[in-house]
């Protein structure tokens, strides 16, 4: 009797054969026929359930939410800086231009190395903008024809970019909603530029034309930069036109900004240096990095929380059945076949709460998106609106994360169905 239990069997399906284990093939039916009946393990189902759709709905947005910030503070930050800048070698880091940097005769042929997309000279000096009887410092800072305001844009507000390098447009500045709202300033404006220079005995006065306001929410920028013409910037430090501050580097992947600055530095003069906006910005990219550390904080608490609700109710399926894996153990039933039963329940009830939270996850960041409805402290977090994003790929990785985490921790609670001695759980109602 036992080896006839014990043997392979043929089970007829759809005109096909299929070798199954007996005790895989009874414990199967087992467990379906009675698992209507369980009073206790209901609820507890739906509570595991809501529970692992909570703890991927949290991961998604903890993801989305850092992912989404880095994202916006790097353009934000790019958009006045490029990638990475090419400065004299004892600038140290300084906002202004401290000396000037000869452009090189036959242009920037010999920079255009891998990774470099764009490059565009600039110049920086500081400043007061007076209008009436009030003031505020400022740093201008002065572009041409070449400059790349393809990040730029998205944060003009009202008025236009000026034809900065071309035409009449050395009068010509954009300035921040913050300044505007400190000088009651507004586009058409004309405002007073006080400006010292090295040598001079006395402040350098200009009249400039307010061509547009835009407005990052980046205060950094928003409180101290005025966006103007080269040539300006040239005939307050008294420069010719080969002579600029630095130059702006842009690339087609910030990820391979590093890569791209070794490159650079292989290929420059010994009294220039590249460097990428983590050097020059290194106390805000160390806040940034912080992020993908808090959020592996948070995955790693919450699979621990889920896998402790399912082995909550792995542990109850299995006292509730306890009378039929006895059964299914005289019948002759391996272990192991026990076992894969109450983890294959185990995964039907975490893929169920993973559908329901991705579901609610994925609808929160694409109406966040569209419509902004979570806000943030600028001051703080440097964005208005929580900026949320999420590629497929970092969906597709936590989904497979916390599925197979949480199935391994799994194997823990269901070991205990070794333990069943078949005489007496038979015994047992």
């Amino acid at each position: 009797m036992k080896e006839t239990i014990h043997k392979k069997i043929v089970i007829l399906r759809n005109g096909k054969t299929d070798t199954l284990q007996y005790e895989f093939f009874i414990a199967k039916r087992l467990i379906k026929a009675h698992g209507n009946k369980d009073k206790l393990s209901g609820p507890i189902v739906k509570i595991a359930i809501g529970s692992i759709a909570l703890s991927i709905l949290v991961m998604l947005l903890s993801v989305a939410a850092g992912k989404g910030l880095q994202r916006k503070i790097k353009e934000k930050v790019a958009a006045f800086s490029g990638h990475a800048l090419i400065l004299p070698y004892n600038n140290n880091h300084s906002q202004l231009t401290l000396e000037p940097v000869r452009i090189p005769g036959n242009g920037y042929k010999n920079w255009y190395v891998e990774g470099v997309r764009h490059i565009a000279p600039f110049a920086t000096i500081g400043g007061l903008l007076k209008k009436g009887d009030d003031f505020e410092g400022i740093i201008l800072k002065g572009v041409d024809s070449a400059y790349d305001w393809r990040l730029f844009k998205p944060y003009l507000k009202t008025g236009k970019i000026p034809a900065f390098g071309r035409g009449k447009s050395a009068d010509s500045i954009l300035i921040s909603q913050w300044l505007a709202n400190r000088l009651k300033l507004k586009t058409g404006d004309k405002v007073l530029a006080y400006f010292i220079r090295r040598n001079a005995s006395h402040p350098l006065v200009r009249r400039f034309f307010v061509a547009g306001i835009y407005e990052t929410g980046f205060e950094d920028y928003d409180r101290n930069y005025v966006i103007g013409d080269l040539r300006r910037v040239r005939k307050l430090y008294g420069w010719n036109d080969t002579l600029t501050g630095g130059f702006e580097i842009m690339t087609p992947d910030f990820n391979q900004v590093q890569n791209t600055v070794d490159r650079l530095n292989e290929a420059l003069d010994p009294e220039l240096i590249a460097m990428s906006l983590k050097d020059l910005n290194p106390y805000l990219f160390d806040w940034l990095d912080m992020f993908d550390f808090n959020i592996i904080i948070i995955i790693v608490i919450l699979i621990f929380v889920s896998a402790l609700n399912m082995a909550t109710v792995v542990l109850v399926m299995i006292m509730e059945r306890t009378r039929f894996i006895g059964i299914m153990k005289t019948l002759g039933a391996q272990d192991n076949s026990l076992r894969k039963i109450f983890l294959l329940k185990a995964a039907y009830l975490i893929v169920s709460g993973l559908f329901f939270g991705n579901i609610l996850g994925l609808a929160i960041v694409y109406l966040q998106n569209r419509f902004g409805f979570i806000r943030l402290n600028p001051e703080i977090y440097y964005v208005k609106i929580a900026p949320l994003f999420l590629t497929w790929t970092h969906w597709l990785e936590l989904n497979l994360l916390v599925l197979v985490s949480v199935l391994i921790l799994m194997l823990l609670p269901v070991a205990i169905i070794t333990r069943i001695s078949p005489v007496r759980a038979i015994k047992w109602d």
